[in-house]
C-alpha cells in the first residue's frame, strides 16, 4: 500500500508541471492574438475666416511735405528817400488786410520836381505866345515882300526897271521867308520840349505813387527792414510778407504707388483729378484740411525716387480756431492723402496673402491654397484683382500646421470683417481696435 501511494506521488509530481506548461503555452497564444486598443480620432482644427464680399474701397496713397505760402511778396523801394511813416501793423507776424497803407517814403523832392516841371511848361506857354506874335509880323512882311517882287517882275516885263531892283526884291522875299521859318521851327522845338516835360511830369507823378506802400492783398508780415527816419535807396527791400488766402504743400509720394491710384480714376483723368486731404500729425489732436492738387513738379527726387506734388489749401487763416485748429504756417510738417472715388473690391488683410497665395476653407471644411493677385495695398488692406471670388472663406489666422486638405472648423470673424470694411473706406477706427495686419487683428488661434 505504501508502495502504491509512493508511486502515485511520483506520477503527480511529473504530471502536474507538464500540465502547467501545456496550459501556459495555450494561453500565451491567446494573449498574443488579443485585439489592440482603438485610437481616438483628432478633432478638426478651428480657424478664423472672413467670408469675402465686395466692399467699397477708397484707393489712396499717403505722403509727407512742408507748408509754404502760395504767394510771397517783397516790398522793394522804387524811389529813394527817408521813411516818413509806418503802419502799426508793420511788425513781424501781424496780419494786414488788403489796401492797408504800411509805409510812406518822404515825397518832398518829387513834389519839388513836379513844381519845377510845371514852371517850365508855363514858361514854354509864354514863349509860344511871343513866337506866335512874331510869326504874325514876319508873315505880314513876307506877304509884302512877295507883292513887291511881283511888282518888280511886271515892271521888268515893261522895260521900266533894272535887273538889280528885281534881284533886291527877291532877296527881301528870301529874308522874310527865313524869319518865318525860324519862328515856326522854334514853335516846333517848344512843342517837343513840352512833350519831354510832360513825360518827366508823368514819371514824377508815378514815382509819387511809389512813395506809399500798400498791401496788395491780405498779408502776414515777415521780416521788416525799414524804420521811420531811415533813408532807403531804390531797389532796397523794405519788408517781406506772404499772402494768407492760400497755402501750398509740396509733398512726396512713391512713384510705384501713384500708378495704380491714377489708373483707378479711369476715363483719361490725371493726378489733378484726385481728392486731397492734409493732416497735421499732432499727438492726440487730429486736424485736417481739404485741399486740391495744383500741379506736379517737373523733377523726381533723386534720393527717394518720389514724385513731388503741390497741393493747395484755400483760406487756411479763415479756417483757424484758437486752441483747436491752428492756421497752416510756413515750414509746418504735414501728411497728405491722395484718394480716388471708392470702388467695390474684394478687400482682405494684407498679411492673409503670403508670397502671392492665400488659404481658403472649401465647402468640405478642408484647407485649400489659391494663387492671388493684389491690385494695391492701403493701410494693411489688400485689394484683390484675381484669384479669390465672392463667397470664399479666407483664412485670417495661421493654424499651427497648414496642410492643404486638412480638416478645419471655420469660425466667422465678423468683427474683423467690420474693421476691414471701415479701413477700406478710410474711416478711423477706435483706439482699442488693431489693424487687420497686426497680431491682434489676425486673432491668434480660433476658439470654439
Amino acid at each position: 500500500m505504501s508502495r502504491l501511494i509512493s508511486a502515485l506521488g511520483r506520477s503527480l509530481a511529473v504530471a502536474l508541471p507538464v500540465a502547467a506548461g501545456v496550459l501556459a503555452i495555450a494561453y500565451a497564444g491567446a494573449l498574443r492574438g488579443a485585439p489592440e486598443t482603438k485610437e481616438r480620432s483628432r478633432p478638426p482644427t478651428p480657424v478664423r475666416v472672413v467670408t469675402l464680399a465686395p466692399v467699397p474701397m477708397v484707393p489712396r496713397v499717403s505722403g509727407y511735405g512742408t507748408v509754404a505760402p502760395a504767394r510771397e511778396w517783397r516790398a522793394v523801394a522804387r524811389v529813394e528817400g527817408a521813411v516818413r511813416e509806418t503802419s502799426p501793423l508793420l511788425a513781424n507776424g501781424d496780419l494786414a488786410p488788403e489796401g492797408t497803407v504800411l509805409l510812406k517814403i518822404d515825397d518832398t523832392d518829387l513834389r519839388l520836381s513836379l513844381a519845377q516841371t510845371d514852371a517850365q511848361m508855363k514858361a514854354l506857354d509864354v514863349k509860344d505866345e511871343t513866337l506866335k506874335a512874331t510869326l504874325a509880323i514876319n508873315s505880314a512882311d513876307l506877304e509884302l515882300a512877295r507883292a513887291e517882287l511881283a511888282r518888280q517882275q511886271d515892271l521888268q516885263k515893261q522895260g521900266v526897271t533894272t535887273q538889280a531892283a528885281l534881284d533886291q526884291a527877291r532877296r527881301v522875299v528870301l529874308a522874310a521867308r527865313a524869319k518865318v521859318t525860324e519862328v515856326e521851327n522854334q514853335l516846333k522845338l517848344n512843342d517837343a520840349e513840352r512833350d519831354v516835360l510832360t513825360a518827366q511830369r508823368a514819371t514824377a507823378e508815378r514815382s509819387l505813387e511809389f512813395t506809399t506802400v500798400t498791401a496788395p492783398y491780405d498779408l502776414r508780415i515777415g521780416t521788416v527792414s525799414a524804420e521811420v527816419g531811415q533813408y532807403v535807396s531804390r531797389g532796397s527791400v523794405l519788408f517781406t510778407a506772404e499772402g494768407t488766402d492760400a497755402a501750398e504743400i509740396t509733398a512726396q509720394f512713391p512713384i510705384g504707388r501713384m500708378g495704380p491710384l491714377v489708373r483707378s480714376l479711369g476715363d483719361g483723368k490725371t493726378v489733378l483729378d484726385l481728392k486731397a486731404r492734409v493732416r497735421l500729425p499732432a499727438p492726440g489732436h487730429d486736424v485736417t484740411w481739404d485741399a486740391s492738387v495744383e500741379r506736379v513738379a517737373e523733377a523726381i527726387d533723386a534720393r527717394t525716387q518720389s514724385a513731388n506734388i503741390i497741393l493747395r489749401v484755400d483760406q487756411p487763416q479763415a479756417q483757424a480756431a484758437a486752441g483747436t485748429r491752428p492756421p497752416l504756417r510756413r515750414n509746418m510738417f504735414v501728411s497728405v492723402t491722395l484718394s480716388a472715388p471708392p470702388r467695390p473690391v474684394l478687400a482682405v488683410p494684407a498679411e492673409a496673402v503670403q508670397g502671392g497665395s492665400a488659404l481658403v476653407v472649401t465647402p468640405e471644411n478642408t484647407l485649400a491654397q489659391k494663387q492671388v493677385t493684389v491690385a494695391y495695398t492701403v493701410d494693411g488692406i489688400a485689394a484683390i484683382s484675381g484669384g479669390l471670388e465672392e463667397g470664399d472663406k479666407l483664412v485670417v489666422t495661421d493654424p499651427s500646421v497648414a496642410v492643404p486638405g486638412m480638416q478645419v472648423k471655420p469660425v466667422e470673424d465678423t468683427e474683423l470683417a467690420q474693421r476691414i470694411a471701415a479701413l477700406a473706406k478710410g474711416q478711423p477706427l477706435p483706439a482699442k481696435d488693431a489693424k487687420p495686419g497686426s497680431k491682434a487683428g489676425k486673432g491668434g488661434s480660433a476658439e470654439e
